[in-house]
């Protein structure tokens, strides 16, 4: 691994190589040899970390608001999604070590070991530095995300509140079906649509099905209001 150039994305001076090295070392990486350790229990504590480090962001940013918002705002910014794209922009991928047939599939590029390994870095720093450098780094590369989910309202849950509405029209539960998957694993593009019974309400694209799933719920979404 390079340390120097990983120092050099996230920002800060990293002291112990081989603890962010288990930070990128995915599972099944692991599995293949005997005595390497896999991100896991990182993971569990960056989680932890970025919770505590998110919660305290924007309970000083939004004095004023209910628990309520704080906690869909927070939801938003520290979701799979979220932290894929962070770690995506900063390139995680070119460091995360992987089992020869997880590298076939792509992996290095798939959202959820993206996101895992942002988690698993968050908990690295944390033990390398302190609670205060982790808070730093995210203020840096995570945070600055919050006037987008403001924007685009992504605090706000698409598919529930499409769930909500159509289940008080029709009292139905909408469902969503993969329409179509398009370019290679890497970077695959999904066609998702939302169907009420037999009858297909809308769709959306995306990386991942999730993505797809929440952009066709909030296309029929702006449809209503339109």
């Amino acid at each position: 691994m390079n340390i120097p150039d990983l120092s050099t994305r996230l920002g800060i001076s990293v002291q112990d190589d081989l603890l962010f090295e288990t930070a990128f070392t995915h599972k099944s990486y692991a599995n293949e040899r005997s005595g390497v350790e896999h991100n896991e229990r990182l993971e569990f504590l960056g989680d932890a970390v970025l919770e505590l480090a998110t919660t305290r962001f924007l309970y000083k940013k939004f004095p004023q608001e209910p628990e309520g918002k704080l906690t869909k705002l927070r939801s938003a910014l520290v979701s799979g999604v979220s932290l894929s794209e962070v770690a995506s922009r900063l390139e995680f991928g070119d460091f995360i070590q992987l089992s020869r047939g997880e590298e076939a599939s792509g992996g290095r590029a798939k959202d959820p070991l993206l996101a895992d390994a942002f988690e698993a870095v968050v908990g690295a720093i944390y033990l390398d530095q302190g609670f205060d450098a982790a808070e730093n780094f995210l203020k840096k590369q995570l945070f600055p995300r919050l006037p987008e989910v403001l924007e685009k309202e992504l605090h706000l849950d698409a598919k529930s509140a499409l769930q909500e509405l159509v289940q008080e029209r029709e009292d139905i539960t909408p469902h969503y079906e993969v329409l179509s998957e398009i370019g290679p694993d890497h970077a695959k593009e999904f066609l998702s649509g939302v169907f009420v019974g037999e009858r297909k309400i809308g769709e959306g694209r995306g990386s991942s099905k999730q993505k797809a799933e929440v952009d066709a719920a909030k296309n029929v979404l702006e449809d209503w209001k339109r």
